[in-house]
């Protein structure tokens, strides 16, 4: 959609199984942007939802059609795809991601609009006093931690979904075609002008986190692998150490041989340093491997996601 588009600002949502949550957050959301004053329009994928959520999007729709649009995926192909395909088809001028579960609360919306408004090309909001557990909170620090060290994308907290960005940067993530891709952080990689600027955080409303602990995993293999070599130069530099030790020791176990005789107390020795190098090993097959995968995704080119139905009001 080209810049004369009469909508302003974009809201994407994605939706997977939040059917208790969506009816506070149409009670919330809507009032925040009739407020601001601006055409609008707020998307929502359905991801796959296996509860009533595509039920309640529908009826939203039906209840404002000017302003809501719906993205019905036939599966779950994750809240990454599903922020995808609204990028894809979004109108606005400025477009704001937010999540379902209300944890960032759509009151904050102005805060990043205002940053966009100073003329910053990408907001990211990061949490402030966080409502999340023990290990949620210090995993994410870790996380944190080493995606500072292995990438040059920084983010003062990767995982906060309540995000601005201008329509050139969005429609540089669309061009680029990723498979998998960390928005936020391709995101970064195109921005000219980033800022940040601190959010609230509240506890879930209702139900429970859709990321489980592998899709924590997995995202941030996407993030790592998506925009470093560093975990294989890493692991080259570490694979180097571990041969000048093995050869060291080979030296040092022939010297005993030769001058001191067989002893056949050191074998378990021998097999325990065996096991950690065949340890290595494997490791550096399955880093290797998850590039070499993600090179394969791309090279087949195949649909990332299948909508099942859009509901919209055509301009």
């Amino acid at each position: 959609m080209s810049a004369e588009s009469p909508v302003r600002l974009s809201v994407v949502i994605p939706v997977y199984n939040e059917e208790l949550n969506l009816p506070t957050l149409f009670a919330r959301l809507y009032p925040v942007l009739d407020s601001i004053g601006r055409r609008y329009e707020v998307i929502f994928t359905n991801d796959g939802s296996q509860d009533r959520s595509i039920e309640l999007l529908k009826a939203q729709h039906a209840a404002r059609p000017d302003v809501t649009r719906v993205i019905d995926f036939n599966a779950n192909y994750g809240q990454h795809m599903a922020i995808m395909a609204a990028f894809e088809r979004v109108r606005g001028d400025v477009i704001v991601t937010l999540d379902a579960d209300l944890q960032n609360p759509p009151e904050e919306i102005p805060k990043l609009l205002e940053q966009i408004a100073a003329g910053h090309d990408y907001v990211g909001g990061y949490r402030l006093n966080r409502r999340d557990s023990f290990f949620r909170k210090y995993a994410s620090r870790l996380i944190n931690f080493v995606r500072e060290r292995t990438t040059s994308i920084e983010m003062r907290d990767q995982g906060c979904m309540l995000r601005a960005y201008t329509r050139p940067i969005i429609d540089a993530i669309v061009r680029s075609g990723a498979i998998n891709t960390f928005i936020p952080a391709l995101a970064y990689s195109f921005a000219g002008n980033p800022a940040e600027v601190g959010v609230k955080h509240e506890e879930r409303h209702a139900g429970v986190s859709n990321y489980s602990f592998f899709s924590l995993i997995r995202l941030n293999f996407d993030l790592i692998t998506g925009f470093s070599l560093a975990p294989l130069q890493y692991f080259t530099m570490f694979s180097g150490l571990c041969s000048v030790g093995s050869f060291l020791l080979v030296l040092y176990l022939a010297y005993r041989r030769i001058f001191l005789g067989a002893e056949a107390e050191g074998i378990f020795t021998l097999f325990g340093i065996l096991f950690f190098l065949l340890s290595v090993a494997m490791v550096g097959i399955g880093l290797i491997g998850e590039y070499v995968g993600r090179t394969y995704q791309v090279v087949r080119a195949r649909q990332r996601y299948f909508v099942k139905e859009i509901l919209e009001t055509k301009e």
